[in-house]
């Protein structure tokens, strides 16, 4: 497991999150409409941005979390047993807390 490349992957994932968490909350704060159908057509989309706001926010956590074990050197160690968690899980989810037999 190469954790330079790993490291780079989890960074790069993390600056597009933030980008899109800063574009979210541009695309909020805007100004509503006075028409009311209108109006009432932006709130909904408004929920909907800040609904999307909350999981961005959240994998950005799970990402920060996993750049924090990369440099604590706990990196891809189970979470539950302690294991290790497997180079085909951390590939397809890097910032997986758990092996495969604790999170089933």
């Amino acid at each position: 497991m190469n954790t330079k490349d790993i490291k780079l992957q989890l960074e790069n994932r993390l600056e597009a999150l933030r980008a899109r968490l800063s574009s979210i909350k541009s695309d909020v704060s805007q100004a509503h409409s006075v028409d009311s159908a209108e109006q009432a057509q932006e709130r909904e989309n408004d929920e909907v941005l800040d609904a999307i706001g909350n999981e961005t926010r959240a994998s950005i956590a799970e990402i920060q979390a996993a750049l924090d074990r990369l440099e604590a050197g706990t990196y891809g160690l189970c979470d539950e047993c302690g294991g290790k968690i497997g180079e085909q899980r951390l590939s397809a989810i890097p910032e997986a807390t758990r092996c495969v037999d604790c999170a089933a």
